[in-house]
This record gives C-alpha cells, sequence and structure tokens, in this order.
C-alpha cells in the first residue's frame, strides 16, 4: 500500500525500447554541466592556489658561496669563443701597409715623385747629345728631377702620421697597439721600404734609359760606382729625407708645421751660404753649409763633377740625424697623451 507522499517522490520512468533509450532534443554545454550547489551570500569563494611548477634543472645550481671580494668564485674560468694570439710587429706592418695604400695622398705625392723624375729626367736625356757626356756620366738626366721629386717625399713622410692626429685616428691606431713604439716602428719600415723602392726604381730606369740613348766613342760610358750612386745612393738619401720628415711629424703633430720646417731644412742650407761667405768669420761656415746641403749632396752622389766627393759622407750624416730625430719621436709619443 502506497501513500501519497511514494507516489510523488517517485518520478515516472519512461519506457524503453530495444534500440536503447529515446532520443529527445539535444541538450547544450550549459544544460549538459552538472550544476554547482549555491553558496551562501556571505560566504566567498575558496582562494585556489596556483599549481607548483618545478623549476628547470639550470635555474636549480646552488648558489656560489665564498667571500664578497670573489663573486665569481664558483663559476669555471672564461673561454672566448673567438680564437684569441698575441700580436706581433709583423701584424702592424700589415696595419700600416693597409693604410698607406688606401689613401689618396700616397698614390698622389708616390706618382708625381715618379712623373717628375722620370719626366725631367728622359725629357733632359733626350735633349742632350753624346758630346755632352764626354766628362759627364750619362746617369746625370736623373739628378734634376730628384731635386723636385724629393719634396714629394718630404711631403709624404710628414701626411704619415700627421694625418692620423688631424683626423683624431691615432686614438683608434694607439687603442688597437697600446704598444706605442710598436706603431711607429711600423709606420718607419713600411714608408721607408715604400719610399726607397719608388725612388730607386725610377732613378734606374732613367739612368739605363739615358745610357741606353747616349752611347758611342764620345761618350764616357759611367763606373759600377757612378751607377750605385745615381741609383741606389740617390733613393737611399730621398727616403732618408723622408723617414727625417716622419719623425718630424710625430714630433709636432702639425701637418702645416712640420712640412714648413722640412722645407726649412731642404731649402735653407742652400740659401744661407750665399749670405754667410759674404763675411771672412762666417765663410767656413757657410762652405759647410753647402757642401752638407740637399742639392750638393745630391750632385755628390751622382758625381757630376770631380772635385766633389762620393757623396756618402752626406748620407752618413743624414743618416746620424734621422736617428737622432726619430729617437726623439719615440721619447715623446711614450710621454705625451694623444
Amino acid at each position: 500500500m502506497t501513500t501519497p507522499y511514494q507516489h510523488q517522490s517517485q518520478a515516472p520512468v519512461p519506457p524503453q525500447g530495444p534500440q536503447g533509450p529515446p532520443q529527445g532534443p539535444p541538450q547544450t554545454a550549459l544544460q549538459a554541466a552538472p550544476q554547482m550547489p549555491p553558496q551562501a551570500p556571505h560566504q566567498a569563494a575558496p582562494h585556489q592556489a596556483a599549481p607548483h611548477h618545478p623549476a628547470p634543472q639550470a635555474y636549480q645550481q646552488p648558489v656560489p658561496s665564498g667571500p664578497p671580494s670573489q663573486p665569481y668564485a664558483g663559476m669555471g674560468p672564461y673561454t672566448s669563443p673567438i680564437p684569441v694570439r698575441r700580436t706581433h710587429l709583423g701584424n702592424a706592418l700589415a696595419s700600416e701597409w693597409t693604410k698607406i695604400k688606401s689613401v689618396r695622398s700616397t698614390i698622389w705625392t708616390l706618382g708625381i715623385m715618379a712623373a717628375l723624375v722620370l719626366g725631367i729626367g728622359l725629357l733632359v736625356s733626350a735633349t742632350t747629345n753624346d758630346a755632352d757626356y764626354r766628362t759627364l756620366p750619362t746617369t746625370l738626366p736623373g739628378f734634376f728631377g730628384t731635386l723636385l721629386g724629393q719634396l714629394c717625399i718630404v711631403t709624404l713622410g710628414v701626411l704619415v702620421i700627421t694625418s692620423e692626429y688631424g683626423t683624431g685616428m691615432i686614438r683608434t691606431t694607439l687603442t688597437a697597439s697600446p704598444q706605442r713604439s710598436r706603431v711607429l716602428t711600423a709606420k718607419a719600415l713600411v714608408f721607408f721600404a715604400l719610399s726607397f723602392t719608388t725612388t730607386t726604381v725610377s732613378l734606374a730606369l732613367v739612368a739605363y734609359a739615358s745610357m741606353g740613348m747616349h752611347s758611342g766613342p764620345e761618350v764616357t760610358e759611367p763606373t759600377s760606382d757612378q751607377i750605385l750612386g745615381a741609383t741606389v745612393g740617390a733613393g737611399l738619401y730621398v727616403s732618408l729625407l723622408g723617414l727625417l720628415s716622419l719623425a718630424v711629424g710625430a714630433i709636432l703633430r702639425h701637418s702645416a708645421g712640420a712640412i714648413t720646417t722640412m722645407l726649412g731644412v731642404v731649402l735653407l742650407p742652400a740659401i744661407l751660404p750665399a749670405f754667410l761667405m759674404m763675411s771672412d768669420s762666417l765663410r767656413d761656415l757657410g762652405r759647410k753649409m753647402l757642401e752638407y746641403s740637399s742639392p750638393q749632396s745630391l750632385a755628390s752622389l751622382f758625381r757630376i763633377d770631380e772635385g766633389l766627393n762620393s757623396g756618402w759622407p752626406q748620407l752618413s750624416a743624414l743618416a746620424v740625424v734621422t736617428a737622432a730625430a726619430m729617437i726623439a719621436a719615440y721619447a715623446l709619443l711614450e710621454k705625451r697623451d694623444v
């Protein structure tokens, strides 16, 4: 016997056929989701903590322990991925060679010097006769072009170092190569080799071209000493003069001032003796100054006059003066700031 309460609590169960439960209208996801029990209005939702994820292995390394003065005591030595090797003079030579061949002043000055030596020398040789070389060596035409060509070498010697002071690139150079003496040595070697090779080759071309243009019974064949003095000797003299210009440029660190100083060194000993010989007390000084002037030294190397010496004493004196100037340049470069 059932009570009324039992009829209300039991819901009718729909009959199931052989095909399964009856299919009604599809329910939405919201209707199908289980209903959460309502919460009281005075109770807040419980705080859900974020799930804990373990840290990666790289961040779980122990903190290095050590005294405060050694913050990296627990780490190994740093190894650079770039191969590092010690620098030497060869690296500085390669750097200076790249600089001197990359600037336009080198091409202009050396090109003008070669054009003067070759152009004037071949012009003189072409306008002279065989009879003019009865007492003079056939290597003489190279002398006239060298008188003007040496000024180009002087200018280039100054610009090799003063151009970096003018643009401020000397700071970059000395930062890349902190050994300043190495930088100056590399500049001197590269410049001297380049100027000596260019000058000697130009003089040799003029000398052998003149010897080929003037040959015969009326012409006195030049000796080996005359050929050596007109080529190697003159090239060495002009190159030492350019190296002296480089030293003066390193001392003064100013292009215009160094070029003006070197022009005075080249021209003043050839002009001043004319005034000194007017005085009896200064005549000997004027003669000695004239003997060691640049035009007279080159004339001695070319053996223009038999009364002149071979020119090697003047060459030795120039080498001594150049060495003294280079020593002063080394000392000032190490002492002064850039």
